[in-house]
């Protein structure tokens, strides 16, 4: 499954955490950036949304957020932790690999 990343400047182990769901980054956008913070469509045709919310303004989620829902594609918002990312995952019914 390929996942969108918005948030952060450094993903620590946050990529060990998804890849343990099958889950690939295929996109990292940082959010900072003036162009990333305007009304824009979705890179690509991700399977999965992360939001870090904790490095993102609302306008910036909201915008993300409503692009992915309106084309059926899930979200996962959550601090940008490891920890937390693991927990928001199991709590939406993500299975880890044996």
């Amino acid at each position: 499954m390929n996942a969108l990343l918005i948030g952060a400047d450094s993903l620590g182990n946050i990529p060990a955490v998804l890849q343990s769901y099958d889950i690939r980054i295929t996109r990292h956008i940082c959010g900072r950036n003036v162009a990333h913070q305007r009304k824009a469509p979705l890179p690509g045709k991700p399977d999965l949304l992360i939001l870090l919310t904790d490095f993102l303004g609302h306008n910036v989620m909201r915008n993300y957020r409503d692009s992915a829902y309106a084309l059926g594609i899930p979200v996962v918002a959550c601090r940008r932790s490891a920890t937390a990312v693991e927990r928001r995952l199991q709590h939406e019914g993500w299975r880890k690999l044996s």
